[in-house]
C-alpha cells in the first residue's frame, strides 16, 4: 500500500541488512549507537552527531551496533526528499521520540544543516571499554584521543556531538557508575575508590553524593535497581 503521510518510528537495530530499497523516503535520527551504511555503493555512517535522508529508490544495506536506536521516519516523495543527504544532529534532536508528530519531526530534520565532510566516527564501545579496564590510572583528553589518532581538540568536538558531554564528564559518569556497582555489591568505599581513579573513599563519596545524589552506605545496602537516597551521612 502507497505510503501518503510521514511516519515516525522509534527503532533499536542489531546486525545488519543486505541491500534493498524503498518506494518511499526514509529519514534516520540517530539517538544512540552508530549505524554503518552502504547507499548506492557509497559508504557512510550515521550515529548522534549526523543523520541520514535516503531517497526513495536509493539501494542501500546496514550494519548497526548492539543497542542503536534511531527515529526513522517514512515518507512518501516530495520536495526535499529527492537527494542523499547527512544533516548534522543538534543536541536537542536527542529528545526526539515516537510520539512526536510525524510531520513536525520531517520539518525539523530537513531544516537542519548539511554535512559536507565525513567526519570521523567514535566508537564509544571501544572507548568505554579501554577506559574501565584501567579507571585508576589518569585518562587525559590527549590519551583517549590517541585512541582514534585524533588530536585532543577534534576528540573533544566529536565526543561533545556524539554525547553531549565533554571527555571529562563522560569519564567522571563512568567512574561513577563502575563504583556505584561495586558498592552495591558489598566492595569496600576505600577499595572502590582506588579501583576507579579516585585519591581516597571521602573524594568518592563526595562524587557519589554531588553527581548521583546518593551516598555510599545506600549503595552497599540497597540491591541493584533499588537503590535510595542517602540521608543518613557517611
Amino acid at each position: 500500500m502507497p505510503l501518503l503521510a510521514p511516519v515516525s518510528t522509534l527503532r533499536t537495530y542489531d546486525g545488519q541488512a543486505h541491500v534493498h530499497a524503498h518506494d518511499h523516503a526514509q529519514i534516520m535520527a540517530p539517538l544512540a549507537g552508530r549505524m554503518e551504511l552502504e547507499i548506492n555503493g557509497q559508504a557512510l555512517f550515521a550515529d548522534p552527531s549526523c543523520g541520514m535522508l535516503i531517497p526513495a529508490g536509493a539501494r542501500h544495506a546496514y550494519c548497526a551496533q548492539p543497542g542503536t536506536r534511531i527515529l526513522v521516519i517514512d515518507a512518501p516523495e516530495s520536495t526535499g526528499l529527492e537527494r542523499l543527504r547527512r544533516f548534522a544532529l543538534t543536541p536537542a534532536c536527542r529528545t526526539l521520540g515516537s510520539q512526536g508528530d510525524a510531520r513536525q519531526q520531517l520539518a525539523l530534520l530537513l531544516g537542519l544543516p548539511t554535512v559536507l565532510s565525513s567526519r570521523r566516527g567514535l566508537d564509544l564501545t571501544r572507548l568505554d571499554a579501554a577506559l574501565s579496564r584501567t579507571l585508576h590510572e589518569p585518562w587525559p583528553t590527549a590519551r583517549m584521543a590517541a585512541l582514534f589518532n585524533l588530536s585532543p581538540q577534534r576528540f573533544h568536538a566529536r565526543l561533545l556531538e556524539l554525547t553531549g558531554h565533554t571527555p571529562g564528564s563522560h569519564l567522571r559518569t563512568l567512574r561513577l557508575e563502575i563504583a556505584s556497582r561495586m558498592l552495591a555489591q558489598g566492595a569496600t568505599l576505600e577499595f572502590v575508590a582506588a579501583q576507579v581513579g579516585y585519591r581516597s573513599g571521602s573524594a568518592l563519596a563526595y562524587a557519589l553524593r554531588r553527581d548521583r545524589g546518593m551516598g555510599a552506605r545506600a549503595l552497599r545496602l540497597s540491591p541493584p535497581g533499588q537503590r535510595r537516597p542517602d540521608t543518613d551521612g557517611l
